[in-house]
Order: structure tokens, then sequence, then C-alpha cells
């Protein structure tokens, strides 16, 4: 055994393997790399672009939430608004409806205070022609007159 020779059998076998390595194992070893780092590069990218939509979302959500509570204090004023005018316009129309009885009412007594007129003339036109037949029959006497006079003032 010569130790050259297996110095250089080994150093062939060793360049052999470095061959076999290089032209058989090392690529697809690299093309295994490559594809990882490009799996761990697309899970970066996407979880950026999640950031950003999150980000972009939140933002949206803000928004509408703000218009959402702008809208309802809008509503809120128009509410009130409305309130109010519903209470100003029962207000008028329960003045009015008072001023409407209160004119009725005021027709009525003036109703009743002429029919009250006309039952007192009627009733004095009665007493008086009932003074005048009282005076008739009795002989002309001024002190019987002021007497019966006196009574018709009293009826009145």
């Amino acid at each position: 055994m010569n130790i050259n020779l297996t110095l250089f059998a080994q150093a062939v076998v060793f360049a052999a393997l470095i061959w076999f390595t290089i032209k058989f194992v090392w690529p697809p070893l690299l093309r295994a790399i490559e594809a990882r780092q490009k799996t761990i590069a697309d899970g970066l990218a996407a979880a950026e672009q999640g950031r950003q939509s999150l980000a972009t979302s939140t933002r949206q959500a803000e928004d509408a939430v703000s218009q959402a509570r702008g809208r309802a204090a809008e509503i809120l004023s128009q509410a009130e608004k409305r309130a109010a005018q519903l209470v100003d316009e029962a207000r008028n129309a329960a003045k009015e409806e008072g001023n409407r009885e209160k004119a009725a009412a005021k027709a009525e007594i003036a109703q009743e205070v002429t029919r009250a007129r006309e039952q007192l003339r009627d009733h004095v036109g009665s007493l008086a022609i009932a003074g005048a037949e009282k005076i008739l029959r009795r002989e002309v006497d001024a002190r019987a007159h002021a007497d019966l006079l006196e009574s018709i003032k009293r009826q009145l």
C-alpha cells in the first residue's frame, strides 16, 4: 500500500464527491433555500400589506363612526325642533279653541241678555197694563195712584 496512491485516490474520490454534490445535490438545496426565502419574503410582504389594510380599515371605521355621530346629533336636533314646533302648534290651536269657545260663550250670554230683556219688557208691559187697569178701576186719587205706582216699582 502506497500512501501516495491512497492519498491520490482519496483526492480523486473527494473531487468526484464534490463534483457530484455540486452537480446533483447542491442545485435542489439552492432551489429549496430560494423557495423558502421567497416564501418568507412573500409572507413579510403580505403581513405589511395586511397592516396597511388594517390601518386603512381602522381609519374608514373611525370616519364612519364620526359621520354616524354627526348624523345622530343632526337627527336629535331636528327632532327637538319638531317637538318644539308641535308644542307651539298645539298651544296656538288651544288658544284658538279657547278664543272660539269664549266668543261662543259671549254670543250665548248676549242672546241670554237679549232674551232676558225681551222677557223683562214683556213683564214690564204686562205690569204697566195691570197698573193701568188698577188705576182706571179706582177713582182718580193722587194718593191711591202713588201707592199703586210704588207697588209697581217694587214689582219691577
